[in-house]
């Protein structure tokens, strides 16, 4: 008898716990940290794989072993990193094929609004496409597959630090912007922040500031102290991605707050990076209750073998968030996205009615 109390309230626990994650899972979200290069479709990437005859595993099971971080496995950079791969492309169309059905898939979470920001690097690198051309065409598939799932989109370029010198990024940047593509709204600086400081890249942010076109967001304070954060506000970066070492530094999260400086977080992915092993300590919660402009992002989900809305079960398990604090949440993100004002303004009024949805379908 005792056992089977037990049981019942083991069964009890999930049961709880998987409608709590569903809950998640229909809540409208913001996100604005979420790389394309990390969030695929794996089955369009296992085909895509065995049609360019690539040597991977035989079977998809076995292939998303190979291509994912083990979801319960500690804490591993280097293996983190060695998931990313840029020669799965052997045309266009490939590259076409792979960004179209992997933004169709992020209603599956109900994304409302997402800034994807995704490398031109990464699909033209191995067969030296044209870097402008390869643009155009990840912007028009991802819009493609926005339009026929009713998910707003926009798009943020990314350069990685360890790549190329600042020159090559400032020509990059410039034939870009040339493109004339309204739905780029930003600039990212990713990569190896301890081996390539941001202070290193100051011409190009110079140039982003002054065009006045793209806003800029730069991964800071993620691996780095946080003098690297403030390095990267002296840059013009309207928002820092990750930042979790803002926690280190008492002055640093109150002059985030008194000018709009939005952190994008990402839980899972500090754990398995190892930049912030334990996910119940990490300062996005005190960060948040401090009054620090913060939100919650998936950065890398397939890779992570992870969603967004698992983020949210950890944030609420972790920190006892409630439902308004995510909205709440979600609204700092809107206020914080790349859109203009007029836009933005518009973007908050459609997520109250998604919002109104969602607690209908409640």
């Amino acid at each position: 008898m005792a056992w089977t109390k037990v049981r019942a309230m083991i069964n009890s626990y999930f049961m709880d716990s998987a409608e709590k994650n569903n809950v998640w899972k229909a809540f409208p979200k913001v996100e604005l940290h979420r790389h394309l290069e990390g969030t695929f479709n794996i089955e369009t990437l296992f085909r895509i794989a065995k049609k360019n005859k690539l040597d991977v595993p035989e079977d998809i099971a076995s292939f998303k072993q190979a291509f994912q971080f083990p979801r319960e496995a500690p804490p591993d950079f280097h293996l983190f990193l060695s998931k990313f791969k840029n020669t799965w492309y052997r045309s266009l169309e490939d590259v076409y094929d792979i960004v179209y059905e992997s933004v169709k898939t992020f209603k599956n979470d109900n994304l409302f609004y997402v800034e994807l920001r995704f490398n031109p690097e990464h699909f033209a690198l191995y067969n030296d496409f044209d870097r402008a051309e390869v643009t155009n065409l990840i912007i028009d598939a991802g819009n493609k597959a926005a339009l026929e799932t009713g998910l707003k989109i926009t798009y943020i370029i990314s350069f990685n630090r360890g790549q190329f010198e600042q020159d090559y990024f400032i020509s990059l940047y410039n034939k870009l912007l040339a493109l004339g593509r309204p739905e780029i709204v930003g600039v990212d600086l990713a990569g190896d922040e301890s081996n390539y400081p941001v202070k290193q890249f100051s011409r190009l942010f110079n140039a982003i500031t002054s065009d006045a076109r793209w806003k800029a967001t730069i991964h800071a304070g993620e691996v780095t102290p946080p003098s690297e954060i403030w390095e990267a506000l002296k840059l013009g970066a309207s928002r820092i991605g990750h930042g979790t070492s803002s926690i280190q530094d008492p002055k640093l999260p109150p002059c985030l707050a008194e000018r709009g400086i939005v952190l994008e977080q990402c839980i899972t992915s500090n754990h398995q990076t190892g930049s912030w092993p334990d996910e119940q300590t990490h300062p996005l919660g005190v960060l948040y209750r401090m009054g620090t402009p913060v939100t919650i992002n998936s950065d890398d989900p397939s890779i992570q073998n992870t969603e967004l809305s698992d983020d949210y079960a950890k944030a609420e398990r972790y920190f006892s968030f409630v439902q308004e604090d995510f909205i709440k949440l979600n609204f700092t993100a809107i206020e914080g996205c790349f859109l203009p004002e007029k836009e933005k303004e518009r973007l908050k009024a459609e997520y109250r009615q998604a919002l109104d949805g969602f607690k209908a379908g409640l």
